[in-house]
This record gives C-alpha cells, sequence and structure tokens, in this order.
C-alpha cells in the first residue's frame, strides 16, 4: 500500500499515477507502462521538453533536475522500455519482463518528480506567505 499523494499534485498526473497504483498487483508491465506514459507528460507538460521520443526528452531534462532524481529518471525509460517493447534477453531469447521491484521504483520516481515540481513549490510558497503575513503584521515590508 503506498501513501496518498499530495493534494498538491494536479489531478491528471496523480490519476495517471494511481492507475499504474492500481494494476501493480496483477501486472507490473502495465504498471510500468502507465508509469511510463505519466512520466512522459508530466515531462511534456511540466518540465516544457520539446515532445519527441522518451530517450530524446529525458536527455533534455536531465540536466534540469537534481542528480537523483536525474539518475532515477533514466531508469523509467528503461524499464519502461521493457514494458512498453517485447525485449528479448541475448542469451535465452526470451522477452524480458518487468520484475514487480523495478515498477515498484518507477512509482517512487514520479513520486519524486511530483514532489519536486509540485509538492515543494507549494510548500515553499505557503509558507513564504505565512512568513509574509508575519512581517506585514510586524509593520514589515514582505520578503524580496
Amino acid at each position: 500500500m503506498r501513501s496518498p499523494l499530495s493534494e498538491d499534485v494536479p489531478t491528471e498526473y496523480a490519476n495517471d499515477y494511481r492507475e499504474a497504483c492500481v494494476v501493480f498487483s496483477e501486472s507490473s508491465k502495465a504498471s510500468a507502462a502507465l508509469s511510463r506514459r505519466c512520466l512522459q507528460r508530466l515531462l511534456r507538460e511540466k518540465a516544457g521538453v520539446k515532445p519527441g521520443n522518451l530517450s530524446d526528452e529525458i536527455d533534455e531534462v536531465m540536466p534540469k533536475l537534481p542528480s537523483h532524481l536525474a539518475d532515477a529518471v533514466d531508469a523509467v525509460r528503461n524499464v519502461g522500455n521493457f514494458a512498453a517493447h517485447p525485449l528479448k534477453n541475448t542469451n535465452t531469447g526470451e522477452v524480458v519482463d518487468v520484475e514487480p521491484g523495478e515498477a515498484e521504483w518507477l512509482l517512487d520516481v514520479l513520486e519524486g518528480l511530483f514532489d519536486f515540481y509540485f509538492v515543494q513549490p507549494e510548500l515553499l510558497k505557503r509558507k513564504r506567505a505565512e512568513l509574509d503575513n508575519k512581517l506585514q503584521e510586524a509593520g514589515k515590508p514582505p520578503m524580496k
């Protein structure tokens, strides 16, 4: 069971994320594919990357992210490819499946991105407003 998302995460992203969570117990592959889709939407709509293929979009956003998120986003690309494409193991010839731990990691990455793009900015905005209000009540100008 995953923790509920912050209300600061917009509905369109929260719905995609929740759908990936719902199918997780039945299909790691489906969950990973939905996580990959949610990531691509987030990169295009929030990070402002030029729409193209996911690999190029990730390359464009990586320098703009904290290093821990940049590395994790690259994992979404790789695991998501196992979900989206029938890639075969070069030794056995079998299609490589998405493992439950990998699909769960993708959900963790999305949560990290939600925190970076939505939760922390809103939290800081609220704290700043509280401090500005306190400053105003003390006869001081608001923060710059």
